[in-house]
């Protein structure tokens, strides 16, 4: 079909021709200009033609055409030109010029083509819906054959105004007439088409806006939000559609929703939701504006770290170094995307970036310049924001103090750095101080040196740590420390860990070693003690030390982490006391020796299977006790005092330490007794004493006074008393026997009355005394008489010779007894006993036992005027 068409319009191209040649006064070998004027362009005769045959003169074939105004459509190898794509009706110029040939002075001819204007064949009438927005009035036109030409003039015959091609139909509606016009151009006439455009109104949807919010940040003021907010403009008779299928809408009039239980179920993510509106017109389709909701989780960084790899690098290395970050998330969960991530890096070429970077398995790498690092010093890389680049940023992600360090390093240079005396104990590890290390920068160093003196080894490592010029923690280990002495410290090398800074160095110094204390003999002693009392330890076997540290533990019924103490020994021996608060449990603890220390040296050594057992033994109740009293007679001691027995001490005072004797004769006074169990002593308990008494009793005027031949008796002696009824006697003043009130009085014996308190049921503590004299008598009875005989045989029966009642009746008599031969026997008074038949006079004949026989005696009475009495007398063994 196209091939029929193009030769239709080849053999229609000669009669559809209208030609205007002017001539050329000079041919030459490309021919003369000629001017050609097509008027209906748009007629298929017209269409292609070949301008070689249009040139004036002789024109020589085998040159080249040139579109001289670049309007298309010319074939410029055969110069065919097809006019329908000029798209613009004017004048336009080809040249044609053939090159090569010889006498050609003037080798170019153009051919000067006018075409006129084309104003298309519109569609009888048109129908838009305002949806569309614009409409292009050339949109009108049937399509068949010839487009119109671009460069005429639209006019809406309904509003009289000249329009462009295209026209705004979005607030218009209606049916409206477009004429579009060429004008006229050379010999060409003006050319008119025009259409009838109706505008149909389409539902209008709104304008949809969209929300974004942090729904980590709560959703509160967003649980019956109305989706009629994110619409401006719109129809008032649509239908809200949940297009992802929420639940939130539950009828074709909701528009409401809860963001938060959409969040709380659903979790982050872009919710649509669409506002349908249906068309009132065939033309007009439905419409709908959707609205996004767009939820986010914040995202917490919180534990991530940094690292910035290389960490450390040397200064040589500056020139060649590549870096990279590393940033490894923390607990919470960091999904797999790409990032953006803003940093700033800090030093003398500080820059803020933010880069583009994937998180893969909560690890973000990305390659940082090298031009931020450039001299030796500290660099920090703050990450200062983290967020995914699909997200719209609405969260504020948890970021904190995240941030990397690099250091770069100088190299290590010991020069003018010195070693301070290191001084340590024997086989004990040693610290060396490197000091005016002004060219090691701070860092972790290792370096390599040699002992030589006292104890020899070479090619040890330690790593050092330089801060400010100084290393402290430079360590000998104890081993290579066996030997007392000094030893002398040469630093061989230093390299900084981490990186290739190394450097030779020759850096020397001096260690001293001190020898350790001698603790073969230590040993502790403790006493038993009482509870919260001081517990004493007697420490033994320091040898000469006099300023010592020792180390303890206590285990058993107290435990305790490690004690020390400083002690002062003197001739080996020292004492200390374990504090109370370590001694908090009664029972047995064991206190334990594990470290001697000499103070002068600070060296020290551990100590086992020293150690000492002692017990706590716990501090008895206070007992109970009452306040006492008791009768003063009774002369009660501490032994009177309750409670009894060998566990309790009683005390003058509350702070006395040492108890009262229990022979102690109470007063009335407080006492305090104590419960001693175990030697240990309770708190003191209080009593007060009271001691009952009464006056002693009085004897009346001359009471003592009786004749022993009445036989007396106690009775009769209470009787010449003030208190005959309550008086008692007895015949000691203390612990003496109570005397029956029967009893018969006697002379020389002193007999002792108290008076008895019946409300008390005490004695009196005085007593009266009272010696009765038995001589008070004025009438010898008829019963006195002078045995005539006695047999002192030790019977038991008549024994002695005794006058009876003669001593109460003559107080002052005297007796004496001869033989026959008138030699004394005997010689007797008051208050010496009677005859027994022994001899007593040293002057008799027959001294010793008497015999039997008759004796003779002469009784003076001494009384009165009685004189005396002889008589005889029988002894019979």
């Amino acid at each position: 079909m196209v091939e029929k068409y193009s030769n239709f319009l080849k053999l229609s191209l000669l009669f559809v021709f209208l030609f205007s040649v002017s001539a050329t006064t000079y041919a030459q070998c490309a021919g003369e200009d000629n001017e050609v004027t097509i008027c209906n362009v748009s007629d298929t005769s017209n269409q292609t033609f070949n301008l070689f045959n249009y040139l004036n003169g002789s024109p020589v074939s085998g040159g080249e055409w040139t579109d001289d105004d670049e309007a298309g459509g010319l074939d410029v190898v055969t110069g065919i030109l097809n006019a329908q794509l000029i798209r613009q009706s004017g004048v336009y110029h080809y040249t044609y010029k053939v090159e090569g040939l010889p006498l050609c002075p003037d080798n170019t001819a153009t051919i000067t083509l006018t075409i006129g204007g084309f104003s298309g064949i519109t569609s009888p009438n048109v129908s838009v819906c305002s949806a569309v927005e614009t409409f292009n009035l050339f949109s009108a036109f049937n399509g068949v054959g010839m487009g119109p030409h671009s460069n005429g003039q639209w006019h809406n015959d309904t509003t009289n105004r000249d329009v462009g091609a295209v026209i705004n139909v979005e607030k218009i509606q209606g049916t409206f007439q477009f004429t579009y016009t060429m004008p006229a151009i050379g010999t060409c006439p003006a050319m008119s088409s025009t259409a009838v455009i109706t505008i149909f109104r389409s539902p209008e949807p709104g304008e949809p806006e969209n929300l974004i919010l942090c729904g980590t940040d709560g959703l509160a003021g967003y649980t019956n939000y109305d989706l009629n907010n994110l619409i401006t403009g719109e129809d008032t008779d649509g239908v809200w559609v949940d297009l992802s299928s929420t639940g939130e809408l539950t009828s074709s009039t909701d528009h409401f929703v809860d963001l938060q239980k959409i969040f709380n179920a659903k979790g982050q993510g872009i919710y649509s939701f669409s506002y349908r509106v249906a068309s009132t017109n065939p033309i007009c389709s439905d419409r709908q504006s959707t609205v996004r909701i767009i939820l986010e989780r914040k995202l917490d960084f919180s534990g991530a770290q940094v690292y910035i790899d290389p960490p450390y690098l040397c200064e040589k290395d500056i020139s060649t170094a590549s870096y990279s970050v590393k940033i490894t998330k923390g607990p919470a969960a960091i999904p797999n995307t790409t990032y953006f991530v803003t940093y700033h890096v800090s030093g003398p070429n500080a820059a803020t970036e933010t880069i583009t970077a994937n998180f893969i398995n909560g690890v973000l790498i990305f390659p940082i310049r090298s031009s931020y690092f450039q001299q030796v010093g500290d660099f920090t890389v703050d990450i200062l924001n983290i967020a995914a680049e699909n997200s719209f940023q609405a969260c504020a992600n948890i970021i904190n103090d995240l941030f990397g360090k690099l250091t770069i390093y100088p190299i290590p240079d010991l020069t003018g750095a010195k070693i301070v005396q290191a001084v340590t104990c024997q086989g004990t590890d040693a610290t060396v101080q490197i000091s005016d290390a002004a060219k090691v920068a701070d860092g972790i160093y290792q370096i390599t040196y040699n002992l030589s003196g006292a104890n020899t080894v070479s090619g040890q490592s330690a790593r050092v740590t330089f801060s400010g010029g100084v290393a402290n923690d430079f360590i000998i280990p104890g081993i290579l420390n066996a030997k007392s002495g000094t030893s002398e410290i040469q630093i061989t090398s230093i390299a900084l860990v981490v990186t290739p800074c190394e450097n030779a160095a020759n850096l020397k110094g001096n260690l001293l070693i001190n020898p350790l204390p001698n603790v073969s003999g230590v040993r502790i002693q403790i006493n038993d003690v009482c509870f919260g009392s001081p517990v004493t330890a007697s420490v033994s076997g320091l040898g000469s030390l006099t300023n010592v540290k020792l180390s303890y533990v206590l285990s058993g019924s107290n435990i305790a982490t490690l004690q020390t103490i400083d002690l002062s020994p003197t001739a080996g021996n020292a004492n200390f006391v374990i504090p109370a608060d370590l001694l908090l449990n009664l029972g047995s603890t064991t206190a334990t020796v594990t470290n001697l220390t000499n103070n002068s040296t600070n060296c020290g050594v551990n100590i086992s299977g020293v150690s000492d057992s002692f017990l706590l033994n716990p501090i008895p109740v206070a007992p109970t006790a009452i306040d006492q009293s008791f009768c003063k007679s009774d002369r009660a001691t501490i032994a009177s005092l309750e409670p009894k027995g060998a566990q309790y001490k009683w005390y003058i005072s509350a702070t006395e330490t040492t108890p009262l004797a229990e022979t102690y004769l109470l007063k009335e006074e407080s006492y305090w007794v104590r419960q001693t169990i175990l030697n240990c002593p309770s708190d003191p308990t209080m009593i007060t004493v009271t001691l009952k008494d009464t006056p002693a009793p009085e004897l009346n005027q001359d009471g003592q006074n009786f004749c022993g031949t009445d036989l007396p008796t106690i009775a009769d002696l209470s009787n010449n008393t003030n208190i005959p009824s309550s008086i008692v006697w007895y015949d000691a003043p203390d612990n003496g026997n109570i005397l029956p009130s029967t009893t018969l009085l006697r002379e020389n014996i002193t007999y002792y009355g108290f008076d008895f308190d019946t409300t008390t049921g005490c004695l009196s503590s005085e007593s009266l005394s009272v010696i009765p004299d038995l001589t008070d008598c004025n009438t010898v009875p008829d019963t006195f008489f002078v045995p005539d005989g006695f047999s002192p045989n030790g019977d038991g029966i008549n024994d002695t010779f005794v006058i009876p009642d003669i001593d109460f009746l003559y107080p002052d008599y005297t007796l004496e007894i001869f033989n026959r031969y008138g030699n004394g026997m005997y010689r007797s008074y008051k208050n010496k006993p009677g005859w027994d038949g022994i001899n007593y006079e040293t002057q008799g004949l027959s001294h010793g036992v008497a015999p039997n026989g008759v004796y003779f005696y002469i009784l003076n009475f001494n009384k009165g005027n009685k004189p005396p009495q002889q008589g005889r007398l029988y002894l019979n063994r």
